[in-house]
């Protein structure tokens, strides 16, 4: 999956709500953004979201419910193992208290919480807050 359909769509994201809008409209699509896209709506960021024709180039409408002020992906691969979690999300987020890192582990794309948990590393995907 190219990193740049996601920043695109992540970024695409944000204008909209900083817009005011109410849904956003996400173009060519992949289940990497479906996974982040759930890990989004798992912690309240946004409302749901809908898959059209995945098989094709498809499409993903997005009901945003105003709470992201940022999200980024990374366009770079970077390792992070699992003991170097904690001192990456010091780094990146704002605070402890709200923000999650995104990580492609072997166990699937979990945020650092979760990953913690598992005590598994991986790539970093992506953050939001």
């Amino acid at each position: 999956m190219g990193r740049r359909i996601l920043n695109d769509a992540l970024r695409t994201m944000v204008n909209a709500e900083r817009r005011g809008m109410a849904k956003a409209h996400l173009q060519p699509i992949s289940t990497v953004m479906t996974s982040f896209l759930k890990i989004m709506k798992d912690h309240g960021y946004i409302k749901d979201f809908q898959v059209y024709d995945p098989h094709r180039v498809g499409k993903i409408t997005v009901e945003l419910q105003g709470r992201i002020n940022d999200c980024r992906a990374l366009t770079y691969r970077q390792d992070l193992k699992a003991k170097d979690i904690e001192k990456y999300t010091a780094n990146k987020l704002p605070t402890r208290q709200w923000g999650y890192v995104v990580i492609t582990t072997p166990n699937g794309v979990l945020d650092h919480e979760e990953a913690a948990q598992q005590n598994v590393g991986g790539q970093v995907l992506g953050y939001f807050y």
